[in-house]
């Protein structure tokens, strides 16, 4: 069971940001009036797809017909409608998506004028509805679907090749739907990542999750306490802002003689003498916390409770995600602790206010269960580091005397 639905407790946190606003995929939001627009939509395409493709609608059927108990079971709760109902919603769903997808991929951006990909506002509006945990359709019906149209291969297909003769159909490249899902998401996706491409998808919010899942994340423990942002930086933790990784690819980097000297810490001379810089040993000679860039915007919230209510369903032991949030939420108390991150460009907040973000992250982590964290070596480093005497002087030296070159020269003098 694929669990297209989370849990009850965390929806009641907030149960907007599980709502989808344009359009119904599925059962669980089938039928609510505020979505019924969408559906003239979803005809539209499905006339289009199978005038395009030369397919019937009992042909398309057939498929999903052969899978409906394997789909019925996919849900968490079994879902109500009829069967021929329940085959009905599910083809305009499936082929409204493979549609959708194919046309984002064959069309140049500047001439996307149809009635979705033409608009910005309403494409993002539903791309969002799309990976939300309860609007999705188990990826294997969408791929068995585009496979019976598009694959030549296919062994459903092997009266394919002679109605593209009879028809005159050109037979183009077959191009795998991951693909395609992958090109239609790139929003989510920060870069491309070697092992996505063999981890199996469920569905597309389970895609999404994948796009910032590195391969060095290994839970270890479970993080009891962790000092705030503004804490560490008081001890002399500098954060950089990393570009080319893994949203959730989080490292300290210290140098091993400033485990054995704390007075190796040049961070006075630095901030004395910002020439200095260009010497990579003195740079290096730095403790140094590296975050990816996380940008919070409108669809933060929304994106990352769905994601964490997969990871409290499906993967428990793997909730990567929910040990993300869990720890930004230790590092951000105040919104003290988010201007920080933003100066140093760790965070890029499209909200307007660090207090907004702040309260974001401190909310995102209500009723989330975490039985351990990929970040709990981490925390203990950091936490050892803050507890150091010696850090925390050299630290205070070169906040009081050394925070810029005329407090330094002063100092000197």
């Amino acid at each position: 069971m694929l669990h297209l639905q989370g849990p009850k407790k965390l929806r009641r946190v907030n149960k907007y940001a599980y709502t989808p606003k344009l359009i119904s995929i599925g059962p669980f939001h089938h039928g609510n009036e505020d979505l019924r627009e969408m559906e003239k939509q979803k005809l539209r395409y499905f006339k289009d797809f199978c005038s395009k493709n030369n397919r019937s609608q009992e042909e398309l059927a057939s498929i999903v017909e052969g899978k409906e108990l394997q789909i019925r079971h996919s849900y968490a709760e079994a879902p109500k409608q009829g069967k021929n109902q329940f085959v009905k919603m599910i083809l305009l769903d499936a082929i409204f998506i493979i549609e959708l997808v194919v046309r984002n991929y064959e069309t140049p951006e500047e001439e996307q004028d149809n009635h979705i990909l033409g608009k910005p506002w309403l494409r993002n509006a539903i791309q969002l509805d799309l990976i939300l945990l309860e609007n999705q359709l188990p990826f294997f019906i969408l791929d068995d679907l585009y496979k019976f149209v598009f694959d030549d291969s296919s062994s459903c297909n092997h009266h394919k090749e002679e109605q593209q003769k009879q028809n005159e159909i050109p037979n183009k490249s077959y191009v795998p739907f991951l693909k395609l899902c992958r090109i239609y998401f790139s929003c989510y996706e920060k870069k491309q990542l070697k092992s996505n491409r063999t981890r199996e998808v469920k569905h597309f919010t389970d895609l999404v999750r994948n796009f910032h899942i590195a391969d060095n994340l290994d839970p270890t423990g479970k993080i009891r306490h962790l000092y705030c942002a503004t804490k560490l930086d008081e001890a002399g933790v500098k954060f950089k802002a990393v570009q080319e990784r893994s949203l959730l690819d989080i490292k300290f980097r210290k140098d091993r003689c400033l485990e054995r000297c704390p007075f190796c810490n040049c961070s006075w001379l630095l901030n004395w003498l910002p020439c200095m810089k260009c010497v990579p040993c003195f740079e290096q000679m730095q403790p140094f916390l590296e975050l990816p860039v996380f940008e919070v915007g409108d669809a933060t919230e929304c994106v990352f409770r769905n994601l964490m209510a997969l990871e409290q369903c499906h993967y428990p032991k793997q909730a990567y995600i929910s040990s993300y949030i869990l720890l930004l939420d230790y590092l951000i108390n105040t919104e003290k602790d988010v201007d920080l991150l933003v100066e140093k460009k760790a965070i890029v907040n499209r909200l307007g206010s660090d207090e907004a973000v702040a309260k974001l992250v401190n909310k995102l982590g209500h009723q989330i269960v975490e039985c351990k964290s990929c970040y709990f070596d981490l925390s203990k480093e950091l936490n050892g580091h803050y507890e150091n005497f010696w850090n925390r002087n050299m630290a205070s030296l070169t906040t009081v005397y050394f925070r810029d070159i005329w407090r330094g020269t002063a100092t000197v003098v």
